[in-house]
């Protein structure tokens, strides 16, 4: 039998191929500075992007990235561990470990990466207990650890609870969940996370990739936000720090640990020069510039509004990213081509990526989205849904 025999595509990818309404790998030509970009020639708006508070266009940001690219170099060709330390990773480290209120922090070169780095720290008389709803990254970091893994409903702390009731006395217990949750845009219930961690004596890691930089009164993410204080944290640059890497910051004997034994780490070309200084950059505009913060979060009220004043089902929040559930596959994707018609670049989400019979399309907004940018993209949405009959015509023709 050959071994590539397996590599084909599912009948439904295929399907989606042929029908004109794949929303995947579609080439981006250009970043405009007003949420805007260029696909097939055509400006059209950005709904989709991670960059929260569009920093990754930032000139300060960029300057900084151009700076030491010219100074250091493309790349480090080498492990942290044997030639590839500089000294803007130790001070971002520094920074970071500060910035986010923990002893020590490890930067790695994604923060895809980062995650797997946790595996270390999941034994194999440990219980890892994971919300349902967590990063593939987190899985993956799951899998190469030895704990015993058990998933608890998307944040059911009961059923959390129970768990921990269950539990081996003399098993170490941890509890790892994402901050804001990137899919569904809603957050995690830290205090009631952490206080069942206190009573059960187990530890809680926390993935912030959404979150860190975007919540909190400092923008040091959910945990700040909810007043709560997690063992462990990821968090990953190319959301709102807008270029890429990532970061495990903890108690420094954990994070000494993961140095010598995290394998993502370790037998990984550490992250450029140019990407270490965009980071050090942008977290001073983090820190510098609340405002940022209220501006998207103020544009994601406007979007929640007004996508439920369409009669779309809209889930209470204030996350700047917003899920519009479909469910079925193909229309979902429809809806995706027929937005991107309409001058706006979306999100397609399609299982395995969200449960079965739950394809949705996920909105976003970022700093750069003003309140003109939100009622062009709701009014884009109300003439997509129309036009599939997912909203009355009523509605959807008044706002166009």
């Amino acid at each position: 039998m050959d071994a590539f025999s397996k590599c084909r595509l599912s009948p439904d990818i295929e399907a989606l191929v042929a029908s004109g309404h794949y929303p995947f790998y579609l080439p981006v030509e250009e970043r405009l500075d007003d949420g805007e970009v260029v696909v097939d020639g055509r400006r059209v708006l950005m709904a989709g992007s991670n960059d929260y508070l569009a920093l990754s266009n930032d000139p300060r940001v960029k300057a900084a990235g151009i700076d030491a690219l010219r100074r250091l170099g493309a790349g480090n060709s080498g492990s942290r561990a044997l030639n590839g330390t500089l000294e803007l990773h130790r001070t971002l480290e520094a920074e970071l470990a500060a910035f986010l209120g923990h002893e020590a922090a490890m930067v790695v070169s994604t923060g895809y990466q980062a995650n797997l780095a946790l595996s270390p720290l999941f034994g194999p008389r440990d219980l890892l207990l994971a919300d349902r709803y967590i990063h593939a990254s987190l899985i993956e970091s799951a899998r190469l650890g030895q704990a015993e893994l058990r998933r608890y409903r998307h944040n059911d702390v009961a059923q959390l609870g129970r768990l921990l009731e269950g539990a081996d006395p003399e098993a170490g217990r941890l509890i790892l969940t994402e901050g804001m949750f990137s899919v569904t845009g809603d957050l995690a219930d830290l205090p009631a996370i952490t206080g069942l961690a206190a009573r059960h004596g187990a530890r809680v890691i926390l993935d912030s990739a959404h979150d860190a930089g975007l919540l909190g009164a400092g923008g040091r993410g959910a945990a700040e936000h909810h007043g709560a204080r997690v063992d462990v944290q990821t968090v990953t640059f190319s959301k709102c720090f807008g270029t890429i890497g990532g970061a495990v910051a903890g108690p420094r004997r954990v994070i000494d640990y993961l140095r010598h034994c995290a394998r993502s780490a370790l037998f990984s070309a550490s992250l450029p020069a140019a990407c270490t200084a965009a980071e050090l950059a942008a977290l001073g505009v983090v820190r510098a510039e609340p405002e940022r913060r209220r501006r998207v979060l103020a544009a994601a009220e406007s979007l929640r509004s007004g996508l439920a004043a369409l009669g779309l089902p809209v889930a209470p929040g204030f996350a700047p990213t917003v899920p519009l559930v479909v469910g079925d596959p193909e229309l979902c994707c429809r809806l995706w081509s027929e937005l991107l018609r309409e001058g706006v670049l979306a999100n397609a989400m399609l299982p395995p990526s969200v449960p079965e019979g739950r394809a949705l399309i996920r909105l976003s907004v970022t700093a750069a989205h003003t309140q003109a940018a939100v009622a062009r993209l709701l009014d884009a949405v109300a003439t997509a849904a129309e036009r599939l009959g997912l909203v009355p015509a009523a509605v959807g023709g008044g706002r166009c």
